[in-house]
C-alpha cells in the first residue's frame, strides 16, 4: 500500500493557497492536512501536526517564511521544508538552507514540478528549481576551482527572537503590540530593540525597518504589492 505523504501549507495568498491545494489534490500519495496563512501559526501546526513536508512561502506576515523555517527545523524531528518563493536572489536561498531548508523552489515553475519535488524530500534528498541548482553548483565549482575551502552556511546573527521583535517592528508594531503578538513582556521587547540596535549598529526605529526590508527579513509594501499582481 502506498504511503501518504503529509504536508502543511504555509501562503498567506489565499488564491495561491487554494491552487496548490486543488494542484496536490489529484496526487493520490499526498494529502494536505494543514494551512496557515501567518508564521507563527505554520510553527504551531508544524509542531503540533508533526507533517512530512511543509510547503512555506517567504513573504508571512509577523513572521516571515523564512524564520518560520528556523523554528520548525528546531522544534520537529522528521518534518521537511520546502521554500516555495517568488524571491529568485542568492541571499534568499542561502539563508533558507541555512535555516535548514531541505529545497527552494520558485512560484514561476510549472505546477508539475510541486509533488515531485515534495516526494523527493520527503526521501531526504533536496530539491531547488533548475537555475538555483545551476547557481548552487556554479558557486561551489568556482570556489573549488579557486582554491577556496566550499564555504560553510554560518549561523544567522540573529536569534529567533530578536528576528521576530524586528519584523514585528518593521511592520509598525508598537513595543505593546508586539510584547501581545509575541507573548512576552513590553520591558523585553525593549529589551530586544535595543539589543538588536547594539548588534545591528542602529540606533533609530527607520534604519532597523530597512534592515528587515534589505535582509528579507520583511518584505516593502512595493514588494508585496508587485509580487501580489504577479
Amino acid at each position: 500500500m502506498m504511503k501518504t505523504i503529509t504536508i502543511l501549507l504555509a501562503e498567506d495568498h489565499h488564491i495561491v493557497l487554494e491552487g496548490i491545494k486543488m494542484l496536490l489534490s489529484f496526487e493520490e500519495d499526498l494529502e494536505v492536512v494543514g494551512e496557515a496563512f501567518e508564521g507563527h501559526r505554520a510553527v504551531e501546526l508544524a509542531v503540533k501536526l508533526q507533517p512530512d513536508v511543509v510547503v512555506m512561502d517567504i513573504a508571512m506576515p509577523e513572521l516571515n517564511g523564512l524564520e518560520a523555517t528556523r523554528q520548525i527545523c528546531q522544534r520537529t524531528t522528521s518534518t521537511k521544508v520546502i521554500i516555495l518563493s517568488a524571491h529568485n536572489d542568492d541571499a534568499y536561498v542561502k539563508k533558507a538552507l541555512a535555516f535548514g531548508a531541505s529545497g527552494y523552489l520558485l512560484k514561476q515553475n510549472s505546477g508539475a514540478v510541486l509533488p515531485r519535488a515534495i516526494r523527493e524530500v520527503h526521501q531526504s534528498t533536496s530539491c531547488f528549481s533548475p537555475d538555483i541548482f545551476r547557481r548552487l553548483v556554479h558557486h561551489r565549482e568556482k570556489s573549488r576551482s579557486q582554491g577556496d575551502p566550499v564555504p560553510k552556511l554560518g549561523a544567522p546573527t540573529l536569534t529567533s527572537r530578536e528576528t521576530e521583535v524586528l519584523q514585528l517592528i518593521a511592520e509598525g508594531a508598537t513595543n505593546k503590540e508586539a510584547a501581545a503578538t509575541l507573548g512576552i513582556s513590553i520591558k523585553t521587547v525593549e529589551k530586544h530593540r535595543h539589543k538588536l540596535m547594539q548588534k545591528l549598529n542602529i540606533h533609530h526605529t527607520a534604519g532597523l525597518a530597512r534592515h528587515a526590508i534589505e535582509n528579507g527579513i520583511v518584505e516593502s509594501s512595493l514588494q508585496r504589492t508587485t509580487e501580489r499582481r504577479s
